[in-house]
């Protein structure tokens, strides 16, 4: 009997992605940087004209606009809405300078010039203006404001009456969403893009995740890179769902880079997989690979015609979906004449040279804590910081200089220093963003509390540090909370609280706590027992991959959902192919664990893709064992596990 324990938080085949879509699809999409008569911004232009190539691949007719007048604003918008009028979905980006006065909502064209507050109605465009025209459809309409920056007019000028943008509310079928909360000011970002449209440009491309999905996993990637200063926000009427990507949902992009680099061999792709997943779930695979390519230097690789064409696509898709700027290059200097060359050499330029970084960016991409890590950036391992401790210090210490308002830097920069050993110095810069509101702070010194680590080890003020990162939204600190509540050693046990609390971190996104749930829910301590299985598949489906087990062992024991053999063996299989490499341990050597129908079925699906020649027989052997070795190393095939 296979069973899981509560868990604490601790430190395909791709087919093209050429959309063939049934909907029509319009956008506008705008971005104001260079103002005339007041503060620019950096980014906005940047933001606008990188999601338009996003949203150019995914089959909208984009009206892209930047630094648009009022005039031109308006005369585009009438355009879009003309289009938005037939189509099925339509969509209005915009960044730049935004502001509320009296709950109504203000975008700032580049001419604007305000001398007083009179002058808004005539110089600046109400956002109801445009989305009157979005208005006209009948289809979806989607409305991303990246505008909730400061009143760029200053007090003497205009009074209003909180900073940032209104929330709105209108028709069914719409969605509107914010890059912070409403009536909060967020930021213009370090790099090339804001943190939100960063977020944005790097999981539009996941397949099958629906848009509610997309807003979860992009506030969970500003809320990590801002340190919980900045949280988007999202306000839905819709009565039907939205991808943006439609093709079926496949692995992880950690699992697709290894699944490219096992098939081609390519040590370039190797070594790309372990600067982008330093703690991925094939690293071990990766550094076996190049250690026995540094003793076999002489060997060649060749691929037939259509496993080459078939590679192109596979690493096109991963480019694209990833925004790797290495495998972007990879597949131009590899594929000089592939189909997307052009696609290919536009989104390049929208993503910037590590190596002509800000110290913002290198800081985050040195120092971020992995708990932390987003699509863009997955976080440094303690052990591979300290080993660049001295360039991460400089870096964040810069970049705190540059950057006052986000403290998070300073929460970097203390990550870095105690890597470098010295410990009383990194207190008092823990202690200074989390005094600021840094979540990473905050939970950084409890842990610091709970180990007497530079500090009198204080279970209490732990427990009293977690309660304040919770209350600001930190995963982390729910879970850590949680189990102690569960515990019942440091305070009083409270169960209900403690699955309150992982309730809320399990719907802004944490996978750990969904597993978490999943496997209260299986031992019915929440829930029903059948509600389990669900939950097991979306915390695999969230990184979690033990949930891909977990899913598997409920479905071939029938343990509170019904017996299913078939079901079972698609788990496995997922998990196989995602996980450290303990499925296909558990299934070529524990034979006993599992029902040989759910063995069958396995062999059944790795037979459907020439990977397992022998008996259906429902045991274990060399050939078994060698099917599921290739399967987890260049052979996933996401149509043969797909329950789509």
């Amino acid at each position: 009997m296979l069973f899981f324990r509560l868990a604490a938080a601790s430190i395909l085949m791709l087919a093209s992605t050429c959309l063939v879509l049934a909907e029509t699809r319009v956008a506008l999409v705008i971005g104001n940087s260079d103002y005339e008569s007041v503060k620019a911004l950096d980014n906005p232009i940047n933001d606008a004209s990188d999601l338009a190539i996003a949203l150019e691949g995914l089959g909208f007719d984009v009206f892209l606009g930047t630094d648009l007048s009022l005039d031109s604003t308006l005369s585009l918008a009438s355009e879009f809405g003309a289009a938005a009028e037939r189509a099925d979905v339509s969509l209005l980006f915009y960044a730049g300078h935004g502001f509320q006065v009296d709950g109504q909502n203000f975008l700032v064209p580049v001419d604007a010039e305000i001398a007083s507050a009179e002058d808004i109605t005539r110089q600046t465009i109400a956002l109801n203006e445009i989305v009157g025209e979005m208005q006209r459809s009948e289809g979806i309409r989607i409305v991303i404001l990246d505008a909730c920056r400061d009143n760029p007019f200053g007090a003497d000028v205009i009074e209003l009456g909180d900073d940032g943008l209104a929330r709105v509310g209108s028709d069914a079928d719409f969605l509107f969403a914010y890059a912070t909360q409403p009536d909060n000011v967020a930021y213009d970002g370090s790099g090339r893009n804001s943190f939100f449209t960063e977020a944005l440009l790097n999981h539009i491309y996941t397949p099958g995740q629906d848009i509610s999905d997309l807003m979860i996993a992009v506030r969970k990637d500003v809320l990590s890179a801002t340190g919980g200063r900045q949280i988007p926000w999202d306000n839905s009427s819709l009565t039907r769902q939205f991808r943006f990507d439609t093709s079926p949902a496949t692995a992880s992009e950690d699992t697709l880079l290894w699944q490219v680099a096992a098939r081609s061999k390519e040590p370039e792709l190797m070594e790309l997989y372990m600067d982008r997943y330093p703690e991925g779930a094939h690293v071990r695979e990766v550094v076996a690979f190049l250690d026995d390519e540094a003793g076999n230097q002489n060997a060649t690789r060749t691929l037939s015609e259509r496993d080459y064409d078939a590679q192109a696509e596979r690493i096109w898709s991963l480019a694209q979906r990833s925004r790797l700027r290495p495998l972007l290059e990879y597949y131009l200097e590899k594929y000089p004449e592939g189909a997307h060359r052009a696609q290919a050499q536009r989104l390049i330029q929208s993503i910037p040279d590590p190596n002509n970084s800000t110290p913002a960016s290198i800081c985050a991409r040195l120092a971020t804590h992995p708990r932390d890590g987003t699509a863009s950036n997955p976080g440094i391992p303690f052990s591979r910081l300290q080993q660049n401790a001295i360039a991460a210090i400089q870096a964040c210490s810069a970049a705190t200089v540059q950057s006052p308002d986000l403290t998070h830097y300073t929460a970097l920069l203390a990550r870095a220093t105690i890597a470098a050993g010295d410990v009383d110095r990194a207190v008092a810069l823990y202690r200074q963003a989390a005094n600021r509101g840094d979540l990473r702070a905050i939970v950084s010194l409890a842990q610091l509390y709970e180990n007497g680590l530079g500090v009198e080890k204080d279970m209490y003020e732990a427990f009293k540090l977690y309660e304040r990162a919770a209350e600001g939204g930190s995963h982390d600190a729910m879970i850590n909370l949680a189990v102690t509540l569960f515990e019942g050693e440091i305070v009083p046990k409270d169960e209900s609280r403690g699955i309150e609390l992982l309730t809320r971190a399990a719907e802004s996104g944490s996978a750990k706590a969904t597993f978490n749930l999943g496997v209260l829910a299986q031992d019915g301590v929440v829930g029903r027992p059948e509600q389990a299985l669900e939950l097991f598949k979306r915390a695999a489906r969230g990184g979690e991959h033990q949930g891909y087990l977990a899913a598997a062992i409920l479905l071939d024991e029938g343990r509170g959902v019904p017996r299913n053999e078939k079901a079972a063996a698609r788990m496995l299989l997922l998990g196989a192919a995602e996980d450290d490499g303990d499925i296909v341990s558990r299934l070529a050597n524990g034979s006993d664990q599992w029902s040989r129908g759910t063995i069958k079925e396995v062999q059944l699906l790795l037979q459907a893709t020439d990977l397992y020649m022998s008996a259906i027989d429902g045991q274990p052997g060399p050939n078994f064992t060698s099917a599921l070795q290739r399967w987890r190393s260049g052979g996933f095939d996401a149509s043969i596990v797909s329950t789509n």
